[in-house]
């Protein structure tokens, strides 16, 4: 059983950062990708950031040049910092694992 314990989020204000983590119970190379994802009230799923299995990093096109996610393989931590942040950046922030997910941060950005 894998799991993704998450830190991080909470309230903050327009123009503001903060950073969620995402620690695994066993170490993240074995993870075919890792990542986040986001969902905002009455909206889809979608893929914020993520190491792709072939060794690259994804970003929404909402999110390039504000986010970046990171990784420590001694920590089996992946990491999303957050800059720049909107109000439409609110939603519940979920870490994935290939197919393991975790409890979901909510990250509010109030304007």
């Amino acid at each position: 059983q894998v799991q993704l314990v998450q830190s991080g989020g909470g309230l903050v204000q327009a123009g503001g950062s903060l950073r969620l983590s995402c620690a695994a119970s066993r170490s993240i190379f074995s993870f075919s990708a890792m990542g986040w994802y986001r969902q905002a009230p009455g909206k889809q799923r979608e893929l914020v950031a993520a190491f792709t299995s072939g060794g690259s990093i994804n970003y929404a096109d909402s999110v390039k040049g504000r986010f970046t996610i990171s990784r420590d393989n001694a920590k089996n931590t992946v990491y999303l910092q957050m800059n720049s942040l909107k109000p439409e950046d609110t939603a519940v922030y979920y870490c994935v694992a290939s197919v393991y997910w975790g409890q979901g941060t909510q990250v509010t950005v109030s304007s």
